[in-house]
């Protein structure tokens, strides 16, 4: 499997366009993050492994298969918390594990500031979510605490990606696997992605400083 799978589905770009549009409000920002999450993540859990099951129908008893790792659905503090219920619909039984990190704005550079990961007993599969993969240090950050705790497969779920950071998270986790809506052009001077959607965080939770909102 390649090192990113970019999700290619009308749907997704038709969630997309409207998730990065500058008149979007909150409520439906985080609404279109949830959508767009679902789709990721049925990319994201097509190689999950299953267990044959017997059960009994309301008529006799059949065969069937049934998740058989433990998943850990692992969102990045704060903007990664808008993908959580999607995921907990689709796998109710993964465990949710937090993992608290911000970019310095002066550096650029991932700074922890929560981590809650036990010390023994990893998840088989880990389901980081972060809505933006720009220089990759956080994610980075995100992955090294997951391969200290003894996780084997570990997958980024993003919407937008910039080539920058795809390339960083390639070079230092190569078994790692990166799901994307789309991968944008470029970072900028700011470190941030272009055209991008502007900070998943401000506005899923209506936090934009007004003198950004003119």
């Amino acid at each position: 499997m390649s090192f990113v799978t970019t999700v290619e589905h009308p749907l997704v770009q038709h969630h997309l366009v409207r998730l990065r549009n500058h008149d979007t409000p909150p409520a439906e920002f985080r609404t279109l993050v949830q959508r767009l999450a679902v789709l990721l993540a049925y990319e994201a859990t097509k190689d999950l492994r299953l267990a044959d099951v017997e059960v009994q129908t309301p008529l006799t008893r059949t065969n069937g298969q049934q998740l058989q790792q433990r998943i850990g659905v692992i969102p990045i503090l704060r903007a990664g918390l808008g993908m959580v219920d999607p995921l907990l619909d689709l796998i109710p039984d993964a465990e949710v594990w937090h993992l608290g990190l911000y970019r310095d704005e002066q550096t650029a550079q991932p700074v922890e500031y929560y981590s809650k990961l036990p010390a023994a007993s990893p998840v088989d599969v880990a389901l980081v979510l972060d809505p933006m993969l720009a220089t990759g240090g956080s994610a980075a950050s995100a992955l090294t605490a997951l391969q200290r705790w003894g996780v084997s497969s570990l997958k980024l779920l993003s919407l937008i990606a910039a080539p920058e950071g795809i390339a960083s998270l390639a070079r230092q986790f190569p078994e790692a696997q990166v799901y994307v809506c789309a991968v944008d052009e470029e970072l900028n001077d700011q470190k941030f992605i272009v055209p991008g959607l502007g900070d998943a965080g401000d506005r899923s939770f209506n936090t934009i400083p007004s003198d950004s909102q003119s």
